[in-house]
């Protein structure tokens, strides 16, 4: 009986508090650790137990893993009729309090590394690159529009090209730093541009109003992809087109240290299962082969009309 199995795997206090923590977020191993103030071997087999359970799943990303509860419909069924039994918990609501906190740290973090290498991104970026011009391929995707929308737009350049194609062109970014880069890039001229402050999860754009969305290079960056998706589908009309340009699923732990990649990639499945989820159907995908033997993938979707 698989009810047997979901209770069993909950019949410690311990796991009852993971549980709860990880319908909210997905967390690394060392989050875990660092938030439940406990040994990592403790945590490891806790954790095992829950996921032999199918409470929760593990993503593994090159040498780290994420855990989260498991969206499959009799597990989620299964955590949906005890939540409620949750909240009444003083130590559950505190844990939540307290990874709330873990995840804000770790946004402002990643914010203050953009911050740190504004004015170096453009040759980071192209000493990953090399002589591939990534602008000019996903501009060579993009049709002429009314509203265009570049998110984590960072310096600029590729929103200098999007303006070309679109009646208006909106570049946000959750750094500060960044959109001072891209503010001297456009000082001289900011017709039918404009930059916003704001994160990707919550984008500073009115519902349906976007013809275009572009993701280039920053996908690898968010802690929920999925959730970004389904954001980029409420800016945009029905019909909408989503370009998402990333790296292919890779195992360069350098990227990681260096460039504080929360993903090593995505392969073409996950890519689609994230569109899948969030309401686009998959166009096209165009992969192309970096000097670094890493591949990146510009994927192109279109927004369902169902939505």
């Amino acid at each position: 009986m698989i009810c047997l199995t979901y209770f069993k795997a909950l019949a410690d206090e311990t796991r009852i508090r993971l549980l709860n923590i990880l319908i909210y977020h997905e967390l690394s191993v060392n989050e875990i650790v660092a938030l439940m103030e406990m040994g990592q071997s403790r945590i490891s087999r806790h954790l095992k137990v829950l996921t032999d359970s199918g409470l929760l799943e593990c993503r593994r990303d090159g040498a780290w893993a994420f855990y989260s509860a498991v969206g499959r419909k009799d597990a989620s069924r299964f955590v949906d009729s005890i939540r409620p039994l949750f909240k009444s918990e003083q130590r559950l609501a505190d844990d939540l309090e307290t990874a709330s906190v873990l995840v804000k740290e770790r946004s402002i973090k990643s914010r203050n590394f953009f911050n740190s290498i504004a004015s170096e991104w453009n040759y980071l970026q192209q000493k990953v690159l090399g002589d591939f011009d990534l602008n000019q391929a996903i501009l060579d995707c993009v049709g002429q529009c009314r509203f265009a929308v570049d998110l984590g737009c960072g310096t600029g350049e590729l929103l200098a090209g999007l303006r070309k194609k679109a009646g208006f062109a909106v570049g946000i970014d959750s750094s500060r730093k960044m959109l001072d880069q891209a503010e001297k890039l456009f000082s001289s001229d900011k017709k039918n541009i404009e930059l916003r402050l704001g994160e990707l999860e919550h984008l500073p754009v009115g519902n349906s109003e976007a013809d275009l969305a572009v993701i280039s290079m920053a996908m690898h960056h968010l802690a929920n992809p999925e959730k970004v998706a389904i954001e980029v589908a409420r800016i945009l009309k029905i019909d909408g087109i989503f370009i998402i340009a990333d790296f292919e699923k890779h195992t360069n732990e350098e990227m990681r240290k260096k460039y504080g990649d929360r993903w090593l990639g995505f392969s073409k499945d996950e890519i689609r299962t994230i569109l899948d989820h969030s309401g686009f159907e998959e166009q096209e995908i165009k992969t192309f082969q970096l000097k670094q033997s890493i591949n990146l993938n510009i994927t192109i979707a279109r927004k369902n009309n169902e939505l």
